[in-house]
């Protein structure tokens, strides 16, 4: 297994919307195995693809209870909100307070394409959408009101 470097603010590939895997295959098995390594050797909660510089809708998670991989997740539904400090591996060095959701239902395939809903609070919650906000070029750092970074951040 391989430990992928992590993007950081300013690159633009964190800026891109990932594409839609449609090959469920051993690289993809190969890309989820290398992001949980990478995530685990960077101490974090969650790593989506377009941090490592691959444009795939990847997501791996794990908040304490074992990798959650998710392939081609999507938001389906949602309710109330919490306020939490999150930070980023990709904006190494700063947390703030991140308005999510508190409660999240998501709907992705597994390694082999298997259609699965996974749902979540605290932190699962905010991990998910935090990853799958990766996955449309979107950075924590775009949620928070009131940003010392805003106006660096892609430089």
């Amino acid at each position: 297994m391989a430990v992928y470097e992590i993007l950081t603010v300013g690159h633009p590939a964190l800026r891109e919307k990932a594409r839609e895997v449609t090959k469920f295959n051993e690289n993809l098995g190969r890309l989820l195995d290398n992001m949980v390594e990478t995530m685990v050797a960077a101490n974090g909660v969650g790593l989506a693809a377009p941090q490592i510089g691959i444009g795939k809708r990847v997501v791996v998670i794990d908040v304490g209870q074992g990798p959650i991989e998710l392939v081609n997740p999507v938001l389906v539904e949602y309710k109330g909100t919490i306020q939490e400090v999150e930070g980023c591996l990709s904006v190494p060095d700063y947390t703030e307070e991140v308005q999510r959701h508190g409660w999240v239902k998501v709907k992705a395939q597994d390694r082999q394409g298997q259609e699965f809903f996974i749902e979540g609070t605290e932190l699962l919650s905010r991990a998910l959408q935090h990853e799958i906000d990766h996955l449309d070029g979107v950075l924590f750092i775009d949620r928070v009101q009131s940003n010392p970074l805003r106006d660096r951040r892609e430089r």
